[in-house]
């Protein structure tokens, strides 16, 4: 993005507008998990995964700015930054997804998705939890020149994951091996199974050598 001649302070570019988040705890959770479950999937990465916070597009006019629900930014330091000025990190979001409804649906499918086909953002998803307005819940859209096309197949190619709707959130599977990415709880619920099957497998162990005695002895 060309630099803008006005000089304005970093002070002028504020990180809250006070407004909340999300219109209803759906959205908020089904925000939360995508941030989460991206941010794992990309971590070691060089890149950043960013969840409602306000994006300056413009040096010099802090009014021009979007709050996007979920932002990932290629080639940039990972963690999570107070607000995302693309002149200053040098990189415009590769991904964007918003966490649409009824309401805001107008905003998003004209003055969002122009927005970010201007700053070239390769990919934008709106993902409607509640059905309000998708029947489908969820569409993607690639850039293709200065235009948006629509997704057919529910693959992000920036990301090189498949994208599924489970109700009100949206599922992430590679699509070579068909695994998917687990959220917060089915990490928890894997990691009490492989705890169970630990003591399980100790369990046993422990009966055999009562039986047989130590083999390494």
């Amino acid at each position: 993005m060309t630099a803008l001649s006005p000089q304005v302070s970093s002070s002028t570019y504020p990180s809250s507008d006070g407004e909340p988040v999300a219109e209803t705890f759906v959205h908020l959770y089904a925000m939360l998990i995508t941030l989460e479950v991206l941010r794992q999937y990309l971590s070691g990465q060089r890149a950043a995964v960013l969840g409602h916070q306000f994006l300056y597009y413009a040096q010099g006019y802090p009014k021009l700015r979007v709050a996007p629900d979920v932002v990932v930014i290629f080639e940039v330091e990972p963690g999570g930054r107070d607000n995302y000025k693309i002149w200053e990190e040098g990189q415009t979001p590769a991904v964007i997804f918003e966490m649409t409804s009824k309401g805001t649906q107008e905003q998003e499918q004209s003055f969002k998705k122009t927005l970010y086909a201007q700053l070239e953002v390769q990919e934008y998803w709106l993902f409607d939890p509640k059905g309000e307005w998708i029947a489908e819940q969820l569409r993607g859209y690639s850039l293709q020149g200065e235009d948006y096309v629509p997704i057919t197949d529910s693959i992000s190619q920036r990301l090189n994951l498949r994208l599924v709707v489970e109700n009100t959130l949206i599922g992430f599977y590679r699509p070579d091996t068909g695994e998917k990415l687990l959220i917060p709880d089915e990490l928890v619920q894997a990691l009490q199974r492989e705890q169970q099957r630990v003591h399980e497998l100790e369990t046993e162990l422990a009966r055999y050598r009562e039986r047989f005695g130590d083999l390494t002895e």
